[in-house]
């Protein structure tokens, strides 16, 4: 019986590890503008994310059709006359958390991170780098950043008949909740 339960713990250990990646299909990612006019507000709960804590390589995916607002109205026109969803369906960011080395992953708390990379919307890419938090937690990772995009950086026609309703600049919030990838040998 001892033999076998060794047998059994050692099968499970060479057959199931964790890697060094974590990962989430439910993030978070929103924007915001304000102006005298009208606030804009929208909200994206389907964003495909990883992170490898070896490397602090970071990918988001974003389907610009998951964005939701109050007004369905907005939603239209953002699909339809700013975004061009049906022709640029996705965003996305290829980058890096360049001070990963400062994050303690065994150690539960929050550390501020530095990411920078590509980010591609409207099929224009530019670079940004920004800051965030870490947040180590019992079975998994947060990681939370606010920054601000400009549409015209992306090529995002706003027509003047509205363009007072919008501010040039949106405040962009992601909120992730990792879970590590269990990897299969």
């Amino acid at each position: 019986m001892k033999h076998l339960t060794a047998l059994l713990i050692f099968s499970i250990l060479y057959l199931t590890s964790y890697s060094q990646k974590y990962m989430t299909k439910n993030g978070y990612i929103g924007f915001y503008s304000h102006t005298p006019i009208e606030d804009i507000k929208a909200d994206n709960n389907q964003v495909a994310s990883v992170l490898d804590i070896a490397t602090g390589d970071l990918v988001f995916q974003v389907l610009i059709r998951s964005f939701h607002f109050e007004k369905a109205l907005m939603e239209e026109h953002f699909n339809e006359n700013y975004m061009e969803s049906e022709k640029y369906p996705k965003a996305l960011f290829k980058g890096k958390i360049t001070n990963i080395s400062s994050v303690n992953f065994s150690k539960i708390g929050a550390y501020e991170v530095i990411v920078e990379g590509d980010l591609t919307i409207h099929n224009v890419t530019n670079k940004i780098s920004t800051k965030g938090t870490i947040e180590i937690v019992t079975g998994g990772i947060n990681a939370t950043s606010k920054f601000m995009i400009v549409p015209e950086d992306y090529k995002i026609t706003i027509p003047w008949i509205i363009r007072d309703k919008i501010n040039k600049t949106l405040e962009v919030t992601v909120t992730m909740k990792y879970t590590p990838v269990v990897a299969s040998r």
